[in-house]
Formats: structure tokens, C-alpha cells, sequence
């Protein structure tokens, strides 16, 4: 059975971001979600038009084996205010199953409704203070049991690869780090 995923957008989002966690997760051949939290075209953080497959409160009931939040503001704001959103974020860690967030979402989203409570993560330098856990917030990468977090833009083909590595094993992520020329 594939692997699913599900990445929330919302006008506002970090456009670097979202479409390198889409592309990396579609090359690994994951099923990916793109779902918006306002309509199904957002205009991104830099003027860049994306359009989500599907709105988040169609998405409301399903399971995913990951659910992935890119950065950017007002993006990550939105993500954090809709309630659609953080049920599914709430179920998946529950469940203990993959989610995670990059640049501003881990503080601005994840951290505001207590789902980084009990993990180390990272996110957007000028965030650190919002983390509950702060410790290994300089590092580019944070996985912390089913949570990983990321930085920003300039560490979002790395995070993807991680997301990767968890769903799909080792063997897959370095093939597309390969094909991507990300690797070492």
C-alpha cells in the first residue's frame, strides 16, 4: 500500500518550501495531499500561485502516514487558525504517526496548540523562543520520535529527505538525493 501524505497550504506559505516537500515526497512516490486552508488557489509568500488538490476540511477524517506544514508568514499563522488542521495534527500524533513542520510552523503552529510538548525541534531562527524545547534548535534537522522539524527554505530538500528516509527506508532517500544531486 502507498505511503500518504498530506501537506497543508495557506495564502501565505513559504513557496520554496511547500513545492520542494510536494516534489521530494512525489518523486518518492508518495501519495501527497496538497490541501489549502482557504481556497484552492493561495498566493504564496512571494506572489508565487499554488494550487492545493483539495481543501482541508475535505481531508477532515482521513489518515496519513505524514502530515507536513511548510513556513512562511502569514502562511504558517493561517495553518495554525484552522481547527480542521490541528484535529488532523492532534489524531496524528496520537496515533504516533509522522508529522512535522518547517520554518516558522513549528513555533508559530505546531508549538501554539502543544504539539511539540515533550519533543526537541527546530524551526526559523527568530522563532527559537517560541519552541518549548529549544535545546537542538540550531540544528538544520530535528526528528524527535514521530515529529520532525526544519529551519527554513535554505534546509527544506534536506527535511524533505529525512521525511523520506522515515516513510520509504534509507535506500530511497539516498536514490533521490542521488537524482536531485543533493548527495554527499
Amino acid at each position: 500500500m502507498p505511503k500518504t501524505a498530506l501537506v497543508p497550504i495557506a495564502d501565505g506559505t513559504e513557496e520554496m518550501e511547500a513545492v520542494i516537500l510536494i516534489d521530494i515526497l512525489r518523486r518518492a512516490e508518495t501519495e501527497v495531499t496538497v490541501a489549502s486552508a482557504g481556497e484552492l488557489q493561495i498566493t504564496a509568500s512571494r506572489g508565487v500561485k499554488i494550487v492545493a488538490d483539495a481543501l482541508i476540511r475535505d481531508c477532515a477524517g482521513k489518515n496519513y502516514d505524514l502530515i507536513v506544514l511548510p513556513g512562511g508568514l502569514p502562511g504558517a499563522e493561517n495553518l495554525r487558525d484552522s481547527p480542521t488542521l490541528i484535529q488532523l495534527l492532534e489524531e496524528q500524533r496520537q496515533a504516533g504517526r509522522l508529522y512535522g513542520a518547517i520554518c516558522a510552523s513549528p513555533a508559530v503552529a505546531l508549538a501554539h496548540h502543544g504539539l511539540l510538548e515533550d519533543r526537541k525541534a527546530t524551526c526559523y531562527p527568530g522563532f527559537h523562543d517560541k519552541l518549548p524545547d529549544s535545546s537542538d534548535a540550531k540544528e538544520r534537522v530535528v526528528a524527535d520520535n514521530n515529529c520532525i522539524t526544519s529551519q527554513g527554505p535554505g534546509t527544506a530538500l534536506e527535511f524533505a529527505l529525512v521525511l523520506v528516509e522515515r516513510l520509504h527506508g534509507q535506500e530511497k532517500a539516498q536514490a533521490i538525493a542521488e537524482q536531485t544531486l543533493a548527495a554527499n
